[in-house]
């Protein structure tokens, strides 16, 4: 399978945004970011969010470009599914990364689309070896079209298909080293997929490809209990979650410092916490640092 021109790297691509924390940046903070002096190390947008040609939200997007690196981070590609990539979708990221520079750009190892039709989850994939060749396939064409490549977050997942060829940490490790991009490991999905599968972090950790990976997410879920059972949900409603932190710790002692992000985008708190979230990331990065020199 031919691989993307546009091939990996990430020491050039994330030279702008330093292993530090940042944060998800969502509208009724524009005003925060822009003017408090509590100020994260970095912003990531949602991509979708800012593909008109004008208007407000992307003005304020450009003038916080001067102050801050940015990430971009999609949600609507739906990379895993049947259908065509959308022209037009990709179209308008490619508008929006030669009008703002992106330090990244990534998306989900996912697909929410079918026949045209678009949905609001991120529906898991099988990870068999024909599901591989096609997102090789499927990546290289949009890494072309892009003209750069991109990274893929794990999934937090709540079900498996029954037959597969690889963990979900090998087909994430093969897809990168075969397609060019790189990965994008939420700490928090992977807590997620864990507790609801019966997977071992360790494991899944040491089958990921670590030269691949480039950024870190962390976020909030919640608890359901059906039943005798707790199924975790992604919900990112509330803070990094106790496990989830001793979990980034172990992270960063196998991978070293990343780009780090606070995801949180419902129930939103105020500035200042999500300001306090990025701080304590922070912190073990810097004690990672001097555990690690």
């Amino acid at each position: 399978m031919a691989q993307s021109r546009n091939t990996l790297s990430f020491g050039a691509v994330n030279a702008s945004i330093p292993a530090a924390a940042g944060i998800g940046l969502r509208s009724p903070h524009y005003r925060d970011a822009l003017h408090s002096p509590a100020k994260p190390a970095w912003l990531e947008v949602h991509s979708e969010n800012y593909f008109a040609a004008g208007g407000p939200a992307l003005r304020m997007l450009e003038s916080l470009r001067r102050d801050y690196p940015l990430s971009l981070h999609g949600v609507g590609m739906s990379l895993g599914s049947v259908d065509a990539p959308n022209k037009r979708h990709l179209r308008q990221l490619q508008q929006l990364i030669e009008r703002i520079e992106p330090a990244l750009v990534s998306e989900h190892l996912s697909w929410s689309a079918f026949g045209g039709r678009y949905f609001n989850d991120l529906a898991p994939i099988a990870y068999t070896e024909s599901a591989l060749a096609a997102w090789v396939q499927r990546v290289a064409q949009v890494q072309d079209f892009l003209g750069r490549p991109i990274l893929l977050e794990n999934p937090s997942s709540y079900l498996q298909f029954e037959y597969a060829d690889y963990s979900e940490a090998e087909f994430l490790s093969q897809l990168a080293r075969r397609s060019g991009c790189g990965l994008l490991l939420d700490v928090n999905n992977l807590y997620v997929s864990c507790h609801n599968h019966g997977w071992d972090a360790l494991d899944y950790l040491l089958a990921l490809d670590a030269d691949r990976v480039a950024e870190f997410h962390l976020a909030g879920h919640r608890r359901n209990q059906i039943g005798a059972d707790v199924i975790l949900i992604d919900s990112h409603d509330g803070p990094v979650a106790e496990p989830v932190w001793q979990l980034f710790r172990m992270v960063l002692q196998l991978f070293g410092n990343r780009p780090t992000l606070i995801e949180w985008d419902a129930d939103l708190p105020d500035w200042h916490t999500l300001i306090g979230q990025a701080a304590r990331a922070d912190r073990y990065m810097e004690q990672n640092y001097v555990q690690a020199a």
